[in-house]
């Protein structure tokens, strides 16, 4: 994988998130983004993508198809490493003969898009099935040895400490993690979201013992600055990354991000993050907000959101009242072709609605 030279870990975004999902003029203008920002990946992995979940043996319509290959064009000629997320949705339940021939196929198509990167993602799915991470590691290697990427993310069924994850797909086996660290390719990595699946930070600590159990440093899925679910689709997470962040070098395998419904808006904390690994110990999320915010909607519009952000992010949609929305409507109706500023009216307007299907909060 490419890396900026200044660091060793591989940064990027993974478009991983529940509810409405990026237009492709989004997608496209992301990749001049990431390259100013020093990125090094694009992941394309929407849950709203049912050719990729619930409806995985099936290949994307033509006209589908067609834009997904123009994408990886664009990052391609970019240098930003374009890779897509496969989700078998529940393949081990029904572990035939057939249900693997459709994975071949699925993974030979996947390969007409030439991706640089395959995630094959067991997220969101029932995971209290006898010999589960037997069974996982299995497909891993299938999808690895068809896949024509350079690089395999494997995500399992738990992926975190959090309890949630129990709660909503049952109790894990036994020595599930474990497992992986015996038997999973050490060239294969492992998406990590941390204590928990939306964890505000990472301690050295916890990093180290994630590596010990499963075998290989964690390849962060940071689900920051996401707002997909129940409580935080309320809310637009626009502070920059916190200071543990700054600390994060040379723990990882790799840092992917999953950014907010709201693509522009998404920007603003986006940026934060290759700062903080540039700086480290020098790093400061409050100046790095302001800064941001400044170079990326304006010095005018940004004082707004310096204003602001307290009630868009702590107090959220749901706790202001029809005057405090009118208000803040106003205040961004004066920047009518800002799309940053437009985003923010789509949220006012209830545009960004819950997508009950966002299970982890």
């Amino acid at each position: 994988m490419q890396t900026n030279k200044s660091r060793a870990t591989p940064l990027g975004i993974i478009e991983g998130f529940f509810g409405r999902e990026w237009q492709w003029e989004d997608r496209t203008s992301y990749a001049e983004f990431l390259v100013q920002q020093h990125y090094d990946f694009y992941i394309y992995a929407p849950k709203s993508d049912k050719f990729l979940r619930t409806q995985w043996q099936q290949d994307w319509p033509t006209e589908t198809k067609e834009k997904l290959v123009a994408l990886r064009h664009i990052y391609s000629e970019a240098k930003i490493e374009f890779g897509v997320g496969l989700s078998p949705h529940e393949i081990y339940l029904d572990n035939s003969r057939d249900q693997r021939q459709q994975l071949k196929r699925r993974i030979q198509q996947l390969n007409d898009l030439q991706p640089d990167i395959l995630c094959i993602l067991f997220d969101d799915m029932r995971g209290d099935i006898p010999g589960l991470a037997e069974i996982q590691i299995d497909i891993a290697h299938e999808a690895a040895a068809l896949s024509s990427a350079q690089r395999i993310i494997f995500c399992p069924t738990y992926y975190s400490f959090d309890p949630v994850l129990e709660k909503v797909f049952g109790k894990m086996p036994a020595n599930y993690w474990q497992t992986f660290a015996r038997q999973l390719d050490s060239t294969i990595d492992m998406f990590w979201t941390g204590e928990k699946v939306c964890s505000p930070s990472y301690t050295r600590e916890h990093l180290l013992q994630v590596e010990e159990l499963i075998g290989r440093k964690p390849f962060l899925w940071d689900n920051y600055p996401v707002n997909d679910g129940a409580v935080k689709s309320n809310v637009l997470q626009l502070r920059a990354f916190d200071q543990s962040h700054s600390q994060l070098e040379g723990k990882l395998s790799g840092h992917a991000v999953n950014p907010m419904n709201q693509a522009w808006l998404s920007k603003i904390p986006l940026a934060s993050l290759p700062i903080a690994y540039q700086q480290a110990q020098d790093y400061s999320a409050q100046n790095a907000f302001h800064l941001i915010c400044e170079q990326l909607c304006g010095a005018e519009l940004a004082q707004q959101l310096t204003e602001d952000v307290h009630t868009l992010q702590e107090r959220g949609l749901k706790n202001l009242d029809q005057h405090e929305r009118l208000i803040l409507r106003q205040h961004y109706g004066q920047f009518p072709r800002n799309p940053f500023a437009k985003e923010i009216i789509d949220w006012l307007d209830g545009v960004y609605t819950f997508d009950p299907a966002c299970l982890t909060e």
